[in-house]
């Protein structure tokens, strides 16, 4: 129904795409978006964190970053947190940290971004400050480790390795803490 209509086109791949549905076309309808208004900041947030599903970092940094550009005061969805899951998936533990701890400033209610942090500081070998980081996950969210993280098929992040990456880090942090 939106036809040409960026904002549809974008609201669409992210919905489908959130569901398994083929992240390779979702990221073909936001890139024709983009190419409709290339100015479009929330088609560039959505195009990044479609790539970070798609296991692709570098490019996610790349989009998310000009979603930033396009939009420095309004930001227009979880843009540091997704540049701090890329940066960690891509194993710059020490470009991750720093954008993980500005998303948790910018909203303190995200479970992902405490988990994120925690497995990073676990990978760095700072366990303690990966504990206290999952003390602080525990008064946001009921599970450090939710079951849809070890299903075979994630939905939303669909790189094996990266899921692998978060939990391996996660049990490496909870172990020290037992």
């Amino acid at each position: 129904m939106g036809g040409d209509d960026p904002g549809t086109l974008v609201d669409a791949a992210h919905a489908l795409a959130s569901q398994g549905e083929d992240i390779g076309a979702m990221l073909a309808l936001v890139d024709r978006a983009l190419a409709i208004n290339p100015n479009f900041a929330r088609g560039w947030h959505v195009a990044g964190v479609l790539r970070n599903w798609a296991g692709q970092p570098d490019n996610a940094i790349d989009h998310l970053e000009t979603a930033l550009r396009l939009s420095p005061r309004a930001r227009v969805g979880t843009t540091l947190h997704q540049i701090g899951m890329a940066h960690f998936f891509a194993r710059r533990f020490h470009l991750a940290e720093p954008k993980l701890l500005l998303a948790i400033q910018d909203d303190p209610r995200l479970p992902m971004t405490y988990r994120l942090l925690a497995a990073c500081y676990a990978h760095t070998g700072r366990l303690e400050e990966a504990r206290s980081v999952i003390s602080r996950l525990r008064t946001v969210a009921a599970e450090v480790i939710p079951p849809w993280m070890t299903l075979p098929q994630n939905r939303t992040l669909r790189n094996p390795e990266h899921i692998e990456l978060i939990v391996s880090g996660l049990r490496l942090a909870l172990a020290e803490e037992a």
